[in-house]
């Protein structure tokens, strides 16, 4: 059998009306398509902004951010920053279902001043869902506490005013060679090392740095109110008859058995307010305004109303002293002048007589 060869395929014949002919309006279309349009306006005015070395909000920090510990740096510095109002409570291993039982109270207690508020017409301060009663880590808290008091960012060296990842930073704008690395002088958030080494050499200098030994428990209040804080201390730190802790008939939860267990093992140690601390003593004093806020400014508008009509008084005594001085004179002038007029008269019907 002979072998079998390859074929070479046959072309097919073409037809004559499918041949290539040359068409005047594809070459018109082809030179369109390859015709780039221009770009807009906006492209023209604008330009991809530059790729950031860093996250807004994850600068480089001294110590690495996703430690534990320097998140709570961070949260403790934000606490301090934000929060006028501050109680300081020492606490002794207290369990579950103990701190459940404080919070349930205490969540009561504020809950009631807020409609005694509502009820009087005075609904502006709802802050009972504000108030939070939280364990702190008292060696980061301390930490915090003293680059909030001794560090200013406002000292240090401007952050450029363009970020590289706002997208309205243009590409050719200037913008200052921050480098990724907490070395930067440049960098002043609350981890930075500009930061660590400011607050470095003030480990006792702050006022409030010895409360802060052992395991604390702090109170944080969104604005100064001393009504909540009254009602805060009767269920934390009763004391009769300033601060009395409710009765069984007005609250029974109160004097359960894990309260009760719970509140024996708290200590009050100070309070924080507007940036000054203040000893067990002056936390009770703030506590024990009569009215609030509303009525120290009462007690405020009064002593200055005391003062200006004092002051009064004073000016328009000299001035009573020194009219009746005068007037006193004058009539003695005058009953003088008279009696020597008289002595005259009688003198001359003397001589004449």
């Amino acid at each position: 059998m002979p072998p079998r060869l390859p074929s070479r395929p046959t072309r097919l014949p073409i037809h004559p009306r499918a041949r290539r002919i040359p068409c005047h309006q594809c070459r018109y279309a082809a030179t369109a398509a390859a015709i780039v349009p221009a770009a807009a306006i906006e492209q023209m005015t604008t330009s991809v902004p530059p790729i950031s070395r860093y996250a807004p909000t994850q600068p480089p920090s001294h110590k690495p951010p996703e430690f534990r510990k320097s998140q709570l740096h961070r949260q403790y510095t934000s606490l301090l920053r934000s929060t006028p109002l501050m109680l300081l409570f020492q606490h002794n291993n207290l369990k579950s279902t103990e701190w459940m039982g404080i919070r349930r109270e205490l969540a009561r207690a504020l809950r009631k001043v807020d409609e005694t508020r509502a009820a009087e017409g005075r609904s502006d301060m709802d802050l009972a869902d504000g108030i939070k009663i939280q364990i702190i880590q008292t060696g980061i808290f301390a930490s915090a506490l003293r680059v909030v008091e001794y560090f200013r960012p406002e000292l240090q060296p401007e952050a450029p005013s363009h970020h590289p990842s706002d997208p309205a930073t243009q590409s050719s704008t200037p913008i200052a060679n921050i480098s990724p690395t907490p070395d930067d002088s440049r960098l002043t958030h609350g981890l930075s090392r500009k930061a660590h080494d400011a607050v470095l050499d003030k480990k006792l200098a702050h006022a409030l740095t010895p409360l802060l030994a052992g395991p604390l428990v702090v109170v944080t209040f969104p604005t100064v109110s001393p009504q909540h804080m009254k009602a805060a201390l009767s269920i934390l730190s009763p004391s009769p008859p300033a601060f009395p802790a409710p009765t069984r008939r007005a609250n029974p939860g109160y004097h359960d058995l894990a309260v009760q267990g719970g509140l024996q093992k708290l200590l009050l140690l100070g309070a924080r307010i507007e940036g000054k601390v203040f000893d067990t003593e002056g936390t009770r004093w703030v506590g024990g305004i009569e009215g609030g806020l509303d009525g120290l400014r009462g007690q405020l508008v009064a002593m200055l109303q005391g003062i200006g009509a004092g002051i009064t008084n004073t000016l328009e005594s000299a001035g009573k002293n020194l009219y009746f001085t005068v007037e006193g004179r004058r009539a003695m002038l005058e009953d003088e002048q008279k009696e020597g007029q008289d002595t005259a008269k009688g003198d001359g019907s003397a001589k004449s007589g």
